[in-house]
């Protein structure tokens, strides 16, 4: 994720900075304000406070265009009893009824809860709205939107976690047998949940709140008919009482109240194509790539195909009809708006057209998105405008890294900054252990092989002046000799390094909890090691680092 360069949190002895940059140049561009070109494509920024001001009063008058809040509140009630929430949710949704904007921002559901950016998006939302109550001095809720009605099984169904042998260990669900519907379709039978336990149970470390852990999961297990609802009562649990309200996507109450806007986007359907087509154009040609697919003819709506055993398929327009790529469905315009009408729940948005449907369901006052998202996100302004909507704030999610005691002791015995872990670390390891070589065994080495190679050569050209054919012979002998005292000097190196394997597995514990696979910690963790270890400390830790409204990267440690 892209940030600016701030300090760490919860070490008084450290005071390192970090700049965590995504590979995105265009969210990279709208973050830092770099292109002035680029404000058109999305309108209001973060990190201007009195655009804040100007979309609250764009919300206030434009009320009529979005479904009732008493309605919307009375399916976000129903679904987050089901899930168990905290009273303070029912309190924010209290509000959601009586009209407060909301900040929302989404996920797919993954196996206990998937990556640590899972989490971190989820406690940026609740810090951007607690931000913008403060500055518009009235209640703005914290919203989660749980992408359920994705179909993506593979996404969705893993989590890794550092065994107690310190390995990185993968942890995955198999797709039940069945056509590709949504995850929130998918069921997960209670015998499953009950492997996938085990397997965790086996993988974590013991600690003293292991046996709590586990018994709070599968508790919630038993009511989990799919990961969409474990996914949604872990959050529950994990960020109930800071009032963050959540949604699932893919729940039949949130399709009737969808109904009129999927009618909408049917009937406005060419006209939502040539928009997004516009916006691609305007985007390629200020000379960046695209982050989502603009596709000719696309539909930018999936439809659950019944007869196909509710498999999502993505619509596309053909001789007036809306078609699957392979023909084998086929509905007219009229058809497809009496699905919509009367059967809502079989229809599903794309990333295209689901930042629309958010806006039709409520008062969003900003999005919270990550960088991919910040970048696909570009390409949806004019379709907002085709419908007489609006883009709301684009927030960029928050980054962070939890360093642990035993890693953060470990970084100071070996002088080691977060920095050089990030960008350099075999290079720190091998310089490491060079300091160690009193002996200075490569640099002996090399000198042996120079020596050999200055009192090989004159026997070489002697005996090329005897047999000239010799020299080719001899050039290979040369280098024969040369690459068994490189291979001897390997082993003794090897031999020598030997005697720091406990110094070499603590270096290379640092940079599995820092940098898993050789990416951001963010990317790669579940946070159920944490929560194994630290109970709920650690999320509070998270709460509690200094927020910023334009993202950021904080280096937490616990």
């Amino acid at each position: 994720m892209a940030t600016g360069k701030r300090e760490v949190t919860g070490s008084a002895m450290r005071k390192e900075t970090y700049s965590l940059r995504s590979a995105q140049p265009l969210t990279e561009a709208y973050i830092h304000r770099t292109d002035e070109r680029i404000e058109a494509l999305y309108g209001y920024h973060a990190g201007a406070e009195q655009d804040w001001d100007k979309r609250m009063n764009r919300l206030q008058t434009s009320g009529s265009m979005r479904a009732e809040a008493g309605a919307v509140a009375s399916v976000l009630r129903a679904y987050n009893d089901k899930i168990g929430a905290a009273s303070q949710v029912f309190a924010a949704i209290a509000d959601i009824a009586e009209g407060a904007p909301v900040v929302v921002g989404g996920q797919q559901a993954g196996l206990w809860t998937g990556p640590l950016l899972v989490i971190h998006k989820a406690v940026s939302i609740i810090r951007a709205a607690r931000s913008a109550s403060e500055q518009l001095g009235q209640k703005v809720v914290p919203l989660f939107w749980i992408a359920g009605e994705d179909h993506d099984w593979d996404e969705a169904n893993h989590a890794y976690v550092i065994t107690a042998e310190q390995e990185l260990r993968k942890l995955t669900t198999a797709r039940p047998e069945g056509a590709r519907t949504s995850v929130s379709r998918t069921a997960v039978l209670a015998e499953e949940w009950e492997h996938q336990l085990a397997e965790l149970e086996q993988a974590l470390p013991s600690s003293e709140f292991k046996p709590v852990l586990l018994e709070e999961l599968r508790h919630m297990s038993q009511k989990a008919h799919s990961l969409s609802d474990m996914f949604a009562m872990i959050m529950s649990h994990l960020f109930g009482e800071h009032g963050l309200v959540l949604l699932d996507a893919d729940d039949p109450a949130i399709r009737q109240l969808e109904a009129p806007m999927f009618r909408k986007m049917i009937e406005r359907n060419d006209d939502l194509e040539q928009a997004y087509t516009a916006s691609a154009e305007q985007v390629k040609e200020l000379g960046y790539s695209l982050q989502a697919d603009v596709t000719p003819g696309s539909a930018n709506l999936f439809l659950f195909h019944r007869e196909n055993g509710d498999e999502r398929t993505l619509l596309h327009k053909k001789n007036g009809l809306f078609q699957d790529r392979k023909g084998q469905l086929s509905l007219s315009t009229e058809e497809l708006l009496r699905i919509a009408d009367l059967q809502p729940e079989q229809l599903s948005n794309n990333v295209l057209t689901r930042p629309i449907m958010q806006d039709y369901l409520f008062p969003v006052l900003a999005t919270v998105l990550g960088p991919g998202e910040i970048a696909y996100w570009a390409l949806t302004g004019e379709a907002f405008r085709t419908l007489g909507m609006e883009m709301p704030i684009i927030v960029p999610r928050m980054s962070y890294t939890l360093i642990e005691g035993t890693i953060a002791k470990n970084m100071d015995k070996y002088e080691l900054t977060f920095e050089d872990i990030m960008e350099r670390f075999d290079e720190r390891k091998e310089q490491w252990l060079k300091e160690q070589d009193g002996l200075h065994i490569e640099q002996q080495f090399a000198e042996a092989r120079d020596t050999f190679e200055q009192l090989y050569k004159p026997l070489l050209e002697l005996a090329t002046s005897v047999q000239p054919s010799l020299s080719k012979l001899g050039d290979t002998n040369l280098q024969k000799i040369v690459e068994q005292i490189n291979y001897m000097g390997s082993k003794t190196v090897d031999a020598f390094n030997k005697q720091f394997e406990a110094t070499t597995r603590q270096l290379d514990r640092i940079h599995l909890s820092v940098k898993p696979q050789g990416k951001p910690q963010e990317r790669v963790l579940n946070m159920s090691a944490y929560w194994n270890r630290y109970s709920l400390t650690w999320l509070e830790k998270l709460i509690d680092a200094p927020y910023s409204r334009t993202g950021g990267h904080e280096i937490v440690y616990l």
